[in-house]
């Protein structure tokens, strides 16, 4: 049984599986859910994924949902050491950037991407608009700080896991118009531009 993969190709997490998937040379079938799709409020999904978000995979059998989960397995499951290192030190660093990521990080720019690029109706109060791009803006100058030590990827020479779930973030970051100059941030994106899972699902894959 092929990899399946429940989840519209516009999704920031859907893409952070489906880049994951060209870095393992992993063949998949994908299936569309969210957006402007199928409702993952549906029982058929909600018995894939009961807190009822993309992206689900369906691998043999094995349900794994959470974006930043589904690379973690896939990684492992493939023997793919070079993207997610079994020895604990290297791993750690590496999901110390994943996991802030999914949070703290993601949670910066939802409310300036919804209202600024996504023109969502909900989240148009300038104020909050504001203080998100400030917020982001901090965010991306730590990442910008810690690829001046790193010298090339986020954790160094090496491109592993947390360059999927950041290198997203900052495609999406380099959508917004007059956004601060940052050289290594600018470096790394152009870094990422080489690998060909990034520039179908980060570069070329929309905002």
């Amino acid at each position: 049984m092929s990899l399946r993969i429940y989840g519209y190709a516009g999704s920031i997490n859907v893409r952070k599986v489906l880049w994951t998937c060209a870095e393992l040379e992993l063949p998949f079938e994908r299936e569309d859910w969210a957006g402007p799709f199928r409702s993952t409020s549906e029982p058929a999904f909600l018995a894939l994924n009961p807190v009822g978000l993309v992206p689900v995979i369906n691998d043999g059998g094995a349900l794994v949902w959470e974006s930043n989960t589904i690379i973690r397995y896939l990684a492992r499951s493939r023997g793919r050491e070079d993207l997610l290192p079994a020895a604990p030190i290297p791993c750690a660093q590496i999901e110390m950037w994943m996991d802030w990521q999914a949070s703290d990080f993601n949670n910066s720019w939802r409310v300036a991407f919804q209202g600024l690029i996504r023109r969502n109706p909900d989240h148009q109060d300038p104020v909050a608009i504001r203080r998100s791009l400030e917020t982001w803006s901090r965010m991306v100058a730590v990442i910008d700080a810690q690829l001046g030590r790193s010298g090339e990827y986020l954790c160094g020479k090496n491109f592993t896991l947390a360059d999927i779930a950041i290198g997203l973030s900052i495609h999406r970051w380099r959508s917004f118009p007059n956004r601060p100059a940052l050289v290594n941030v600018d470096r790394y994106y152009e870094l990422l531009c080489e690998r060909p899972g990034f520039r179908s699902y980060g570069r070329d894959g929309g905002p």
